[in-house]
């Protein structure tokens, strides 16, 4: 999906590739919610338990021990990208694509290669969702939940920063929580229904930050980078480390 996805949008910049990407989810949307065979229509459909065959406890410390795995893992892989000559090219295209392209980067193709990358951990977190909630429903991926909040995390804790966007989801889920717990209390205060009142208030930090903190809580910082053969020794080393804990 995520090479489909780009080959209309490499020659797109900016802006113009922003609200393609942004249209093209919603279109998916809207295909997935009338057309049953895709994803079960207005029904959805229900995703099994892999792990239904063990007992509550064991189930839960099995999940919650796979799921840290996998998120430990798309962490290292992130860090060990932005270090390889990979995304000192994403670095440069993004600081100046012209410049990029002057030196010889083929522009089109990094396009091709991130989006494909970003497709694939979307992926990953959307099959995890699923088994999560058991289930999956087309119209319950708005643009809002699932475009402009996780779009509000990574501004919280910084842009170009794996680390920041950590505690920047943490900070979201912290908040939007306290506020949808205390949000009933404001009843008869505000003159709109308080359902609405963790969109525009998390609405209003997005553009507060946007104006005030738009590099976020932990600013970028330069990244050192390694060569591809260090690189490729350091994965062997991260493998053989994987290798030595679970044996």
């Amino acid at each position: 999906m995520g090479l489909l996805t780009s080959y209309p949008a490499i020659r797109l910049r900016g802006d113009y590739l922003a609200i393609t990407l942004l249209a093209f989810g919603e279109s998916i949307r809207i295909i997935g919610n009338n057309f049953t065979p895709l994803v079960g229509g207005t029904l959805g459909v229900q995703v099994p338990d892999p792990l239904s065959f063990l007992p509550g406890e064991l189930r839960f410390a099995i999940a919650t021990i796979g799921l840290i795995l996998i998120a430990a893992a798309v962490f290292v892989f992130s860090e060990k990208m932005i270090r390889s000559p990979l995304g000192r090219m994403l670095r440069a295209v993004r600081d100046n694509e012209v410049a990029a392209e002057s030196l010889g980067k083929n522009v089109s193709q990094i396009r091709i290669k991130i989006i494909m990358v970003s497709a694939a951990l979307a992926a990953i977190a959307g099959a995890l969702y699923a088994f999560y909630v058991g289930g999956t429903i087309a119209f319950a991926y708005d643009r809002a939940s699932w475009t402009f909040w996780p779009f509000l995390m990574i501004l919280i804790g910084g842009l170009a920063n794996n680390k920041g966007v950590i505690i920047g989801t943490l900070l979201f889920v912290t908040l939007r929580k306290f506020i949808i717990f205390f949000k009933d209390s404001f009843q008869g205060f505000v003159p709109f229904d308080v359902v609405w009142l963790d969109f525009l208030l998390l609405g209003v930090i997005l553009l507060a930050v946007l104006l005030y903190r738009p590099r976020g809580i932990f600013a970028e910082k330069s990244t050192p980078t390694i060569s591809s053969k260090d690189n490729e020794h350091e994965e062997q080393k991260f493998l053989k480390k994987i290798k030595n804990f679970f044996s």
